[in-house]
């Protein structure tokens, strides 16, 4: 990498480092290990979220959102509160599905992807739809169900029926009985409304990469839960199609938060996105990458992963676009994939080999402080700049 002027300015883009650090404070940590070092240089922090755990809260803060808490329940039917943010006139709500349904919020022995629910976020887009708004955005990331959003659009006023007209309550376990889905009495702003579904996994919703078996271990689905959890997204996408002519299986990013993309741009005409090209755009990133020299990003895995929609990934093609070096730093890096080095000029692993995943997790702060501060020491091999006043 060379500088084309005497000071180079760098953007520092990460990605919340999952169970460690949100996005603001690992740009803050690359950020102070960049100005410990003896590279001369002028910052931008610019957190970026792909629709994963945070993205709500960080793009809350770009549109000056504010938050409202309401009464609600988590994945289990347990009574919680989350917020709704709103921007100014109520004109856009901001909701997180992992604020009400997410996986942080219960303990591994409460996980249970056979009956835990969306629908304490459906309870939460109900309030926003209360309140007139002209735009829902929801991210979708770091959910604990498997429902296909059928607690969601349970709580908006759907029903899920049996043959015999019952009413499904047990969701998304009951749904192996499901027949007739009846949205005759769906919240009458749900069609008004524009929903937009942040979205950071590609992935069907069937298969081998499907909702069920590749997010369904890290969701506490044991084998047999995993094969009964396909058997019912099946289910759903077969009465959808003979109701409503969508093979919602074949949609991208029908996979992401258990089918919660897939059912609700069928039933509620929503619009699943990529989630951090959908983020760039909203905080005008590319105005942060008029003056920039050379950008940072990372996430805790940089892998083949990153490349199906990841935040890190996104920033990387941004950049490109303009011609400018991108640097990752991960927990974890997939170092020896050709294809990840066409989008990054450098991949820096900050934990030794042989950390263990608690202590990786404990220092990732320290390690980011330590890998940018020896990352700025290595570019004034390359760049000199101006002398650092002595103090």
């Amino acid at each position: 990498m060379l500088f084309n002027k005497k000071m180079p300015h760098i953007v520092i883009a990460s990605n919340a480092y999952k169970n460690s650090l949100s996005a603001s404070v690992a740009a803050e940590a690359i950020n102070a290990g960049l100005k410990k070092s003896k590279l001369s240089c002028t910052t931008a922090c610019v957190p970026v979220g792909d629709g994963g755990d945070g993205t709500a809260l960080l793009l809350s803060k770009y549109l000056k959102a504010k938050a409202r808490y309401y009464q609600t329940i988590n994945a289990i039917g347990k009574s919680i509160q989350a917020p709704v943010y709103y921007t100014k006139n109520n004109t856009i709500a901001i909701i997180e599905l992992a604020d009400a349904s997410g996986l942080k919020l219960l303990k591994p022995d409460q996980y249970a992807p056979l009956h835990a629910n969306t629908r304490g976020t459906g309870i939460l887009i109900k309030r926003a739809l209360n309140r007139n708004v002209k735009k829902l955005i929801l991210a979708i990331g770091g959910s604990a169900t498997i429902d296909a959003a059928t607690g969601i659009l349970s709580a908006l006023g759907a029903r899920f029926l049996t043959k015999k007209d019952t009413v499904i309550e047990d969701l998304p376990g009951g749904l192996v009985h499901l027949h007739r889905i009846d949205t005759t009495k769906l919240h009458p702003r749900v069609h008004q409304t524009e929903i937009i579904v942040l979205c950071d996994v590609k992935n069907k919703l069937l298969g081998s990469k499907g909702a069920a078996r590749m997010f369904g271990p890290q969701k506490g689905a044991s084998h047999r839960d995993i094969a009964q959890l396909e058997r019912i997204l099946r289910k759903v996408d077969n009465v959808i199609y003979q109701q409503y002519g969508h093979r919602i299986s074949q949609q991208p990013f029908s996979g992401a938060a258990g089918g919660v993309a897939a059912t609700m741009t069928a039933l509620v005409k929503a619009t699943a996105m990529n989630g951090i090209h959908y983020f760039l755009e909203s905080i005008h990133f590319g105005n942060h990458l008029k003056k920039a020299d050379l950008v940072i990003t990372g996430e805790g895995a940089i892998d083949l992963q990153t490349l199906e929609g990841k935040a890190p990934f996104g920033v990387a093609l941004a950049a490109k676009k303009k011609g400018i070096p991108v640097i990752a730093m991960g927990g974890r890096i997939d170092d020896e994939s050709r294809k990840l080095k066409r989008y990054f000029t450098e991949l820096i692993s900050i934990n030794k080999k042989n950390a263990t995943l608690n202590l990786a997790l404990k220092q990732t702060e320290t390690n980011l402080k330590k890998a940018a501060k020896k990352l700025g020491d290595q570019l004034v091999q390359q760049f000199p700049g101006p002398p650092r006043p002595k103090k």
